[in-house]
């Protein structure tokens, strides 16, 4: 099985990618995967070193299935910040697109934080999850370590779909904390699924992200994700992300649209 880091190392942009069999999420590439390898594909684009990630958009338009191309272009680069599209191309179609906004720090003097975390077991204190035989269980999560903090589960025909887990990499060592960060922010499954009585399928059509610190834990270590699902209905559910580091420092923000099949 390869490892984040064996993928990443041997990820080539400008050469056809192969899926691993082992990072799918039913029949696509595992949409965290996808990401991550935007952002090295940007990362790799001609001229100067990129500042550190600040804000991206993904649109996952169609299945990334057996191979993909990663077509990157830097759209403007500014004194402080870069912006950077990615086109990712499998079976013949645009399956995904990413928008990236690359910044480094400027002088303000405004400065807040109201994201709140939550009071949580630390993770050698949690359970883990018990979906070792789900019937759609992905295949990608054999790449991560995932305790149970709160919240909710799949199944759960909960009123409120909220999951609280801590996660990590397994085979993330030497892997740039950013790749490691963005590869692991979509490894729950949509809250909304706490919703279910029965297993269905779902798809993430679109996650925006924005990356609170420079100061990245390491690609190895715990971090603590949330996802909660705001609104759901037509069969489209609408969910909120953040992740926290191993000192409920918060790292990340997130949101994500979501096609439910149930």
């Amino acid at each position: 099985m390869p490892t984040l880091a064996e993928v990443v190392s041997g990820f080539d942009p400008h050469a056809e990618f192969v899926v691993p069999g082992e990072w799918t999420q039913g029949r696509t590439a595992y949409g965290g995967l996808t990401a991550a390898l935007a952002v090295v594909a940007a990362q790799h684009t001609a001229g100067d070193p990129l500042p550190p990630l600040k804000s991206a958009h993904f649109l996952l338009s169609a299945p990334v299935v057996d191979t993909a191309t990663f077509t990157a272009r830097r759209l403007r680069e500014g004194r402080s910040a870069s912006s950077v599209a990615v086109e990712t191309v499998s079976g013949g179609q645009v399956a995904a697109h990413a928008s990236l906004i690359f910044a480094r720090p400027r002088p303000s003097a405004i400065e807040h934080d109201h994201i709140g975390a939550p009071t949580v077991p630390a993770p050698d204190e949690c359970p883990t999850f018990a979906d070792a035989d789900a019937p759609l269980r992905p295949a990608f999560v054999d790449n991560v370590e995932m305790v149970r903090a709160g919240g909710t589960v799949p199944l759960a025909n909960d009123g409120r779909p909220r999951f609280l887990a801590w996660v990590r990499h397994r085979g993330a060592e030497g892997v740039d904390p950013t790749i490691a960060l963005v590869a692991l922010a979509d490894a729950m499954p949509p809250a909304t699924t706490a919703a279910f009585t029965e297993w269905a399928p779902v798809s993430t059509m679109n996650w925006t992200i924005h990356v609170c610190t420079d100061e990245l834990p390491k690609p190895t270590d715990w971090m603590l994700l949330e996802s909660s699902s705001t609104f759901t209905r037509d069969g489209y559910s609408h969910q909120a992300m953040t992740l926290w580091d191993s000192d409920l420092r918060p790292v990340l923000q997130g949101s994500q649209t979501v096609a439910l099949f149930a």
